[in-house]
């Protein structure tokens, strides 16, 4: 299967404001978290929702449209013993219903499958997270120390 590299920029606004741009066009304005955009940890966290919560719409939906389709994610914030923050664990809460119709009971029976083959195969967010991907950091093109 071909790979494909996914990327954003991110500009600074102004301090502590910024918009991260996809190569289609698309735009998310964040911050710090001081204000009512969200911060990069919660970017972490919707992008980690999202990604499980198409892998589970996409199928579903075919059957039928769900009357609620909500997934919280939360982390709690640590830091270790070297002074480094980070989450951990972070969790997923599915709420996802659908009418009592045939197609809605159809699509229900879907979820749980859908959400384990999200969180073991589907999801490049978690997935990605939890195989402890490298970052590689650079300044001006050329790798830290």
């Amino acid at each position: 299967m071909p790979s494909a590299t996914k990327k954003v920029t991110v500009t600074r606004r102004s301090e502590g404001h910024y918009l991260a741009t996809n190569a289609r066009g698309g735009q998310i304005r964040f911050g710090t978290g001081s204000e009512d955009e969200f911060s990069p940890v919660e970017l972490l966290l919707a992008a980690i929702g999202g990604c499980s919560s198409v892998d589970v719409d996409t199928v579903t939906s075919r059957r039928a449209d769900p009357d609620q389709f909500e997934v919280t994610v939360s982390g709690q914030k640590v830091v270790d013993e070297n002074d480094a923050s980070r989450l951990d664990p972070v969790g997923l809460d599915f709420a996802v219903h659908f009418p009592d119709t045939d197609e809605g009971r159809e699509a229900a029976g879907l979820v749980e499958r859908l959400v384990k083959l999200s969180r073991d195969k589907n999801c490049t967010v978690s997935r990605t997270i939890e195989s402890a991907t490298p970052v590689l950091f650079k300044v001006d093109g050329q790798p830290l120390d």
